[in-house]
C-alpha cells in the first residue's frame, strides 16, 4: 500500500514539472455573434454566414417614415343609441374620396364621449383613418353579445400568382438575414411585378432533424407532416441582376438545399390595403358583469388582415376576451404603438387574453403594457419574420409571452418586461397542436421575467443578451443578470440602417445606468434621496404619449356626417316560406330538391390542410379568425351551397368544443389550454368551478348566445335565398360507444352546477365505453327532465320567427318512444302558447316512427317523416334495429349486417308512408340516399337529390302529383289526374305528359 502512494506522489510531482516546463497557453475568448464597438454594432456570421438578423425593418413603412398625421375630412358628433351605421357612413365617405399622392383620403374623427357600436366596424379602403378625440376623451363601447371583433383593418384576400410557378432558388445555402440570392431563370430585360413570395418548404428530412415529427408515446397523430410548416417570406424586389434578386427584408431562416432549399413566386395583390389606422381612443367591450369570466362578447378589438403599412396607436382597450390588436397573417409592416390593455374577461385558457398578437411580418409592437392576460405579447404559427416588441410589460400574465407555435423565425423582444410569468423561446413539443419548435433565429435583448427559456432548435439558433430571470436552455446567453449596451437593439439597427437619429420614434424611457455598487458619498447621499421618489411605470410613460406625439383634433370647417348623409341599411328580402303544400316541402311554388350537407362532429386544426378540408359549418368557433374552416362567413356558406345545388345544413352540436380531446382520451385536462376550432356547445359557461377540460363548468339553464346566434342567423339567411336548416335538437354520440365521447360533455355530473345527477365517477364499461344512454333519456329524473323540458324549448324559441328550419330530435338518434313523445308534448305545449307551428320531423327508428304515427295526438304534431335510420334492403326485407336498445346506429350495424337497398325498395318506403299520410312530407335519408334521389322524388318524397340536368318544369309540376301505378314495368309515374311525370329505369330519361 505504502509503495501505491508513493508512486502517486511521484507521478504528481513530474506532472508539476512537466506543467512548468510547457509554455503558457493563451486562453482564446470566443468571439460573440453580436456586441457594440465603439458605438458601433459588429456581427460575427457562423460557418455558414447566419447572423443575427437586422430586426429593423419592422412597423409602418418598415420604420423608415414616421406615422403621419391624416387630415380630418368628417365628424361623427355623439348621440345616444347604436352609433355603428352613423361611424360606417362615415368610414365608407372617406374611403369614396379619392387619395393625395401619399395614399391618403383622410380621417374620420369622434368627438368627445361615448359611442356605442353593437355591430361591426371595417376599414375597407385604403388611406383611411379612424380617430378618437383623446384616449380619455373618446370611448367606443362594443355593446351587446356578440363576439365580432369590434373594429377590422380589412382589404380582400385577392392575391393572384403571375408568371412561373415556383422558380428555384439555386443557392446551395442562403444564409439568415441574407437579402440576396440566384434563381433558375435569368430575367435580364423581362418586365417584372416586384412583389414576391419567397417559399421555404417543410421537408420530411427537416422535420425528422428537428424531431417534430413525433412527440411521445410513439405516436404520430401531432407531429408535423411534409408541407404543414412551409414558411412564406412576402418581400418586395429592390434589385434584379440577371437571375440575382435583392430583397427589401432580411430572411430570418435559412434556406438550405439539404432541406429543399426554396422557390421564389411573382404575385399581384390588388385586394390588400394600406395607409389606414385607428389612433386616439378607448375601446371597451360590455360583459355581463356578474360573471368574470363571461364570453358573450366582444373578443378582439381590432383586427388587421390584408393590410400593409398601417398602424394602431394611443389606444386603450378595456374587457376584450380575445386580442387587444391581432396582426393576421396576410399583413405586413404594422404598428402598434403607446397602448394599454386593461381588466380582460373571459375564461383563463387557450385563445384567449392572446393581447398583442401577430402571425404576420414585419409586425412592430412598441411601448405596450398589457394586464392580467395569457399570451400577452405573442408571435403565432410559422410567422416569418421579421417581427419585434419593443419596450413593452406584461402584468401578472397567466402564462408566457414569446413564440406560442410552431416555427416563429425572426422574432425580437428588445426591453420587455413580463413580471410573474415567462418569456419563451423552445420546443413545445405536443402543446398547441403539436407546435413543437417554435421559434428560430430570434432574440432576448434587455428583458426581463421570472424566468426565460431560450433553446437551439437544429438548423438554427435563438439568442439571450443582457436578461434578469430565471434561466433554461441552451441557445446562446451572453451578460445574464447585467444590463447591456445599447438599451434597444431594435433601435441601434434602425439608426445604423437608416443612418440617422431615431430618438423620436424610439422614446425609450430613461433608465439610469449610474453604477452604484461602490458609490462616492455624494452619489449616495444623492440616490438616498432619489429612493424616495416611486420611479416612472412603462404604463405612465405610454399614458403621456398624447403629449410626446401629439395628434390633433381640430376639425374646423369640417362637415358631420348628418350633414353629408348617413347610409340607409340594406332592407333584405324573403324567398317565399317554406311550407307543406300537398305533402310536400315547396317555397312558394317549387318542390324542394337538393342534397344536405352535415356540419363536422369533431376533429381538425387551424391550418394548412385541416383548413382546405374542412366543411362549412355553423358554430365553429376560431378567435379572431374567419373564413373556411374556421369562423365561417355565413353569407359566403349560403353562396356555396346554391353554387352547389346544397339545400340545407343539417346541424348538430359538437361532440367536444376542445381538439385536445380529439385523442379520445378520458383523462382530466391539467389546464384550460383548449385547442381550437372550437365547435361550441348550446350551453353557456357558469364562469364557476372548473370543468374536465380546464374551462368552468356549464350552466345548463343558461344557453351560449354565440351558439344560438349563428343559427338563428343562418336560419334568417337560409329564408332569404330558399334555403333551409335542418336543426337536430340532440345529439346521441355523446352518451354511447366510446367514452372519451361524454368525458367532456356538458350533461355529465362534473361539467355542470346543476346536479344532473349522473354518477361519477363514470363508470366507464370495460373501462373504455358509455352505456348512458337509457340514463339520459330517463325523464323521471326531475331535474334532467326540467332543464331537458327548457332545452326543448330553446331549440323552437330560437326559431319562432323562421320558417325554413325543419325540427329533428337529434343526430344518430335511436332513443326510445317515450323520449320521443316527451319531445313532442314539449312542442304542442309551446306551440299552444305562442301559436307558432314549426315544421317538426320524425326521425327516429321505424318501430318508433310507427308507434308514434299511430297515435293521432302525437301524429298531428308532426308535419315531416323522415326515412333514416331503417330501410328496406334489396330483397325486399326491412333493416330495422329498435330504439331504446341502449345501442349507435353504427352498433346496430355491426350486429345486424345490414344490406343495400335498390330504387324499388327506396320508392317502395317513401311510397307507404305518402299513401299513408298524404298530409306529410316524406324525405328519405337512409341509405345510399344521394344515389337514389330520383326513387324517392317519383314516390313523392321531398328533399331529393335529382340531377342537375333535370329540366326545373317537371321538378315545379311534381307538386301536387302522387306516386299512381305504371303498365309499364320499367316506368314509375307521378299524377295528378291531368298530367304526368314518368320515369324510365332502363333508359334513365325522366319527361313531362
Amino acid at each position: 500500500m505504502n509503495t501505491k502512494r508513493a508512486y502517486r506522489f511521484l507521478c504528481f510531482i513530474i506532472s508539476l514539472f512537466i506543467q512548468q516546463a510547457l509554455p503558457a497557453q493563451k486562453q482564446v475568448k470566443p468571439v460573440p455573434p453580436l456586441y457594440s464597438d465603439k458605438g458601433k454594432l459588429v456581427y460575427s456570421p457562423d460557418q455558414l454566414g447566419n447572423r443575427i438578423p437586422d430586426y429593423s425593418y419592422c412597423g409602418y413603412k418598415a420604420s423608415e417614415q414616421a406615422i403621419p398625421t391624416v387630415a380630418v375630412k368628417v365628424v361623427v358628433p355623439v348621440k345616444a343609441g347604436d352609433a355603428t351605421l352613423r361611424i360606417q357612413s362615415a368610414l365608407d365617405y372617406v374611403a369614396s374620396l379619392p387619395a393625395d399622392a401619399n395614399g391618403f383620403r383622410g380621417a374620420v374623427l369622434l368627438q368627445k364621449g361615448s359611442y356605442e357600436v353593437f355591430g361591426q366596424l371595417r376599414i375597407t379602403a385604403s388611406g383611411v383613418v379612424l380617430r378618437g378625440s383623446g384616449i380619455n376623451a373618446t370611448t367606443i363601447i362594443g355593446a351587446g353579445t356578440g363576439r365580432l371583433a369590434l373594429i377590422k383593418i380589412t382589404g380582400t384576400n385577392e392575391k393572384v400568382q403571375v408568371g412561373q410557378n415556383d422558380i428555384k432558388i439555386i443557392d446551395p445555402y442562403v444564409p439568415v438575414n441574407a437579402t440576396t440570392f440566384k434563381v433558375a431563370i435569368d430575367f435580364t430585360g423581362r418586365d417584372l411585378l416586384n412583389t414576391i413570395t419567397i417559399r421555404r418548404p417543410s421537408t420530411q428530412k427537416w422535420i425528422t432533424t428537428l424531431g417534430t415529427d413525433i412527440f411521445g408515446g410513439g405516436i404520430s397523430a401531432l407531429g408535423w407532416k411534409p408541407g404543414d410548416r412551409d414558411l412564406f417570406f412576402d418581400r418586395t424586389i429592390t434589385k434584379i441582376e440577371g437571375n440575382i434578386i435583392t430583397i427589401d427584408a432580411p430572411l430570418t431562416t435559412a434556406l438550405d438545399s439539404t432541406y429543399g432549399g426554396g422557390t421564389v413566386t411573382f404575385y399581384n395583390d390588388k385586394g390588400r390595403i394600406a395607409n389606414c389606422g385607428i389612433e386616439n381612443i378607448s375601446l371597451i367591450s360590455s360583459y355581463d358583469k356578474t360573471n368574470l369570466k363571461d364570453e358573450d362578447h366582444r373578443w378582439n378589438a381590432i383586427n388587421v388582415e390584408n393590410a400593409k403599412d398601417c398602424w394602431v396607436r394611443q389606444i386603450k382597450f378595456q374587457h376584450f376576451a380575445g386580442s387587444a390588436v391581432s396582426v393576421l397573417e396576410t399583413s405586413k409592416r404594422i404598428t402598434v404603438e403607446d397602448c394599454i390593455s386593461l381588466s380582460p374577461v373571459s375564461e383563463i385558457g387557450g385563445q384567449r387574453r392572446y393581447t398583442f398578437l401577430t402571425t404576420g411580418q414585419q409586425t412592430l409592437f412598441q411601448r405596450c403594457y398589457a394586464e392580467n392576460g395569457y399570451h400577452d405579447f405573442a408571435v403565432g404559427f410559422c410567422a416569418p419574420g421579421p417581427n419585434a416588441f419593443v419596450q413593452c410589460e406584461s402584468i401578472l400574465p397567466y402564462s408566457f409571452s414569446g413564440a406560442i407555435d410552431s416555427w416563429v423565425s425572426g422574432v425580437l423582444f428588445d426591453v420587455v418586461n413580463v413580471d410573474g410569468n415567462a418569456l419563451r423561446f423552445g420546443n413545445r413539443g405536443q402543446d398547441a397542436n403539436g407546435a413543437g419548435w417554435s421559434a428560430a433565429n430570434s432574440l432576448f435583448w434587455n428583458c426581463s421575467a421570472a424566468r426565460i427559456d431560450c433553446y437551439k432548435p437544429p438548423t438554427a439558433q435563438n439568442w439571450a443578451f443582457g436578461s434578469w430571470s430565471q434561466f433554461a436552455g441552451d441557445g446562446y446567453w451572453n451578460e445574464s443578470n447585467n444590463s447591456i449596451t445599447p438599451r434597444s437593439l431594435y433601435y441601434a439597427q434602425l439608426h445604423e440602417r437608416l443612418n440617422k437619429n431615431v430618438d423620436q420614434q424610439a422614446q425609450i424611457m430613461d433608465q439610469p445606468t449610474e453604477a452604484s455598487s461602490s458609490p462616492s458619498i455624494e452619489v449616495a447621499q444623492e440616490l438616498t434621496k432619489e429612493a424616495l421618489k416611486p420611479r416612472i411605470l412603462l404604463k405612465e410613460w405610454i399614458a403621456q404619449a398624447s403629449a410626446r406625439n401629439k395628434i390633433p383634433t381640430e376639425f374646423a370647417g369640417v362637415k358631420t356626417i348628418d350633414q353629408i348623409g348617413i347610409q340607409k341599411p340594406g332592407v333584405p328580402v324573403f324567398a317565399p316560406a317554406l311550407k307543406i303544400r300537398s305533402g310536400v316541402l315547396v317555397r312558394g311554388d317549387q318542390l324542394l330538391t337538393g342534397k344536405r350537407q352535415n356540419v363536422q362532429w369533431w376533429n381538425g386544426g387551424v391550418q394548412g390542410k385541416d383548413i382546405q378540408q374542412a366543411k362549412a359549418h355553423i358554430t365553429r368557433f376560431v378567435p379572431g379568425r374567419s373564413g373556411k374552416g374556421l369562423t365561417d362567413n355565413l353569407p359566403d356558406v349560403i353562396a356555396e351551397m346554391k353554387a352547389t345545388n346544397t339545400i340545407g345544413i343539417e346541424h348538430n352540436y359538437g361532440l367536444w368544443y376542445d381538439r385536445r380531446r380529439d385523442d379520445h382520451e378520458r383523462i382530466r385536462r391539467m389546464d384550460g389550454e383548449v385547442w381550437p376550432p372550437f365547435y361550441e356547445l348550446p350551453y353557456a359557461r357558469s364562469g364557476k368551478e372548473t370543468a374536465w377540460d380546464g374551462l368552468s363548468k356549464y350552466d345548463l339553464t343558461k344557453f351560449n348566445l354565440f351558439y344560438w346566434s349563428r343559427l338563428k342567423q343562418f336560419a334568417d339567411l337560409a329564408d332569404q335565398n330558399g334555403l333551409l336548416l335542418v336543426h337536430q335538437n340532440y345529439f346521441q354520440h355523446n352518451i354511447i360507444e366510446a367514452g372519451a365521447h361524454y368525458a367532456d360533455f356538458p350533461w355529465r355530473t362534473a361539467n355542470n352546477i346543476n346536479n344532473t345527477g349522473f354518477v361519477e365517477p363514470v363508470n366507464y364499461a370495460g373501462d373504455k365505453r358509455i352505456f348512458y344512454a337509457e340514463q339520459f333519456y330517463d325523464i323521471s329524473n326531475p331535474v334532467r327532465r326540467e332543464l331537458n323540458k327548457k332545452y326543448i324549448r330553446q331549440c323552437l324559441n330560437n326559431f319562432k320567427d323562421n320558417n325554413g328550419v325543419i325540427q329533428l330530435i337529434g343526430e344518430e338518434f335511436t332513443g326510445p318512444t317515450h323520449f320521443v313523445k316527451f319531445w313532442l308534448d314539449v312542442i304542442r305545449e309551446w306551440e299552444k302558447e305562442t301559436g307558432k307551428h314549426p315544421i317538426i320531423g320524425l326521425s327516429v327508428t321505424k318501430d318508433v316512427q310507427d308507434s308514434v304515427l299511430n297515435i293521432p295526438a302525437y301524429a298531428a304534431i308532426v308535419d315531416l317523416i323522415d326515412i333514416r335510420y331503417w330501410h328496406y334492403q334489396a330483397d325486399g326485407t326491412a333493416y330495422a334495429p329498435k330504439g331504446g336498445q341502449n345501442l349507435a346506429p353504427r352498433q346496430h350495424a355491426r350486429l345486424l349486417k345490414p344490406k343495400k337497398t335498390s330504387f324499388e325498395q327506396v320508392y317502395r318506403a317513401v311510397k307507404e308512408y305518402r299513401t299513408k299520410f298524404p298530409d306529410k312530407a316524406v324525405v328519405y335519408s337512409g341509405d345510399s340516399y344521394p344515389e337514389f334521389g330520383i326513387a324517392a322524388f317519383m314516390a313523392g318524397g321531398s328533399l331529393s337529390v335529382l340531377p342537375e340536368t333535370i329540366d326545373a318544369e317537371i321538378v315545379k309540376a311534381a307538386v301536387g302529383m302522387k306516386p299512381v301505378a305504371s303498365t309499364n314495368a320499367n316506368e314509375y309515374v307521378l299524377s295528378n289526374g291531368k298530367n304526368s311525370i314518368i320515369y324510365n329505369t332502363v333508359t334513365g330519361k325522366i319527361e313531362r305528359r
